[in-house]
């Protein structure tokens, strides 16, 4: 008896919609929003009006291995631009809804939407180490 609970405990624990999302849901937010800048292997591109889509593979080998995940969150999400202006970076209303699901961003669990935290996901499983 005690083994079917804790199997059906692991189960519902699976299936849980306030978990972190993966890579294989954050691939799919990308080909969706990212693709026609960054390419369908996130490793940039020419933009039409000029200017180059940086390699989004490649984030944390130019910051010496880390991946700034609070960093990456404020250029998808609009906040804090910086040097990136809406006309080169378009904030992406859409993924800034839905469900709310926790994600570690420097040390501390933030309720971030879950599409912007798949997104998220998937650009930390793509990171390539610098040929060297």
């Amino acid at each position: 008896m005690s083994a079917t609970v804790l199997i059906l405990g692991l189960i519902a624990a699976c299936t849980r919609t306030d978990i972190m999302p993966g890579p294989a849901e954050g691939e799919q937010v990308f080909a969706a929003n990212c693709v026609a800048c960054h390419d369908y292997r996130g490793q940039g591109a020419d933009l039409s009006g000029g200017g180059e889509a940086p390699d989004l593979t490649r984030i944390a080998a130019r910051r010496d291995g880390a991946f700034p995940r609070a960093e990456i969150l404020t250029k998808i999400d609009g906040y804090g631009r910086g040097k990136v202006s809406a006309e080169i970076m378009p904030a992406f209303g859409a993924l800034l809804e839905g469900e709310l699901v926790p994600v570690e961003i420097d040390g501390v669990m933030t309720p971030t939407p879950r599409p912007l935290a798949a997104l998220l996901s998937y650009l930390e499983s793509i990171q390539v180490a610098e040929a060297g």
